[in-house]
């Protein structure tokens, strides 16, 4: 009999207008911007998407389930909270992040020089070492998938694993 392999992989996704007076926060970073994205938390999609990705891979329900925006307790919340939480499961079930990967779709504003920063944000946020959080930002191109200074949209994907 063959031994079960002890990895799990999740996607997640999320996207969110920006509107003006709001902070902008994607990645546990905040960027200086005059608009934020707009949700019942502080709306950080990457934090957002990871959180969903690690719920994927746990075969949990996902984040508009467990955080609902029905409860008041999560207007305005903190993602990087709502991650925390997240981890709570992840450690409880005896599983751990082997790696996550990031991509911030963006036409504005530029996230390179926000990267290092994230990065560690995110491995801190995750129990990881830094060189396991990959982080990219990708524009649309003029295409249209992420209206140029009205949306954030993130993607993730996460590998878990268990000794």
């Amino acid at each position: 009999m063959r031994k079960a392999i002890n990895i799990r992989v999740g996607i997640g996704f999320d996207a969110h207008n920006l509107r003006p007076g709001r902070r902008l926060i994607i990645g546990g970073t905040d960027f200086p911007s005059r608009k934020g994205l707009q949700g019942y938390s502080d709306a950080d999609v990457l934090l957002h998407a990871i959180c969903d990705s690690i719920l994927g891979a746990l075969a949990q329900p996902d984040i508009g389930v467990q955080f609902a925006n029905t409860n008041p307790k999560y207007r305005g919340a903190d993602s990087a909270k709502l991650l925390k939480t997240v981890m709570q499961n992840v450690r409880r079930l005896h599983w751990r992040i082997i790696n996550v990967d990031c991509t911030i779709i963006c036409d504005q504003p530029k996230v390179a020089p926000y990267a290092s920063t994230m990065k560690k944000r995110i491995a801190c946020l995750l129990s990881i070492d830094p060189d396991r959080v990959g982080i990219k930002a990708k524009t649309t191109e003029g295409t249209g998938l992420a209206h140029r200074r009205r949306s954030i949209a993130a993607l993730t994907v996460v590998l878990l694993g268990r000794p």
